[in-house]
């Protein structure tokens, strides 16, 4: 099974890093780490995690406040967000085609 991100998800991603990275030295690497890692989960498991909306499901990471927004097409796991979880909840919802 392969992935990809929304650009958008994918900005969320980099601007995440980046603000960790400026917190402290290799925590940025750390949050991709463990985003990463989340996406590994959601490959290996793409329907166990909680369902937000039809098709759209929601895995949380470890340690970092955030969840990983995504739907499943076909052999395709789709990004929509990089979503830290104090945001408006469902800002990511335009994305979905």
């Amino acid at each position: 099974m392969t992935y990809f991100f929304h650009p958008d998800a994918e900005e969320e991603l980099n601007t995440s890093v980046d603000y960790y990275e400026d917190c402290q030295t290799n925590l940025g690497l750390e949050f991709a780490n463990e985003v990463y890692k989340t996406i590994q989960r959601i490959i290996e498991y793409p329907n166990a995690w909680q369902r937000l909306d039809k098709d759209i499901r929601r895995c949380l990471t470890n340690r970092f406040p955030f969840g990983i927004i995504y739907y499943q097409k076909d052999d395709t796991i789709i990004i929509l967000a990089v979503m830290q979880l104090n945001r408006k909840p469902d800002y990511w919802k335009e994305r979905y085609m």
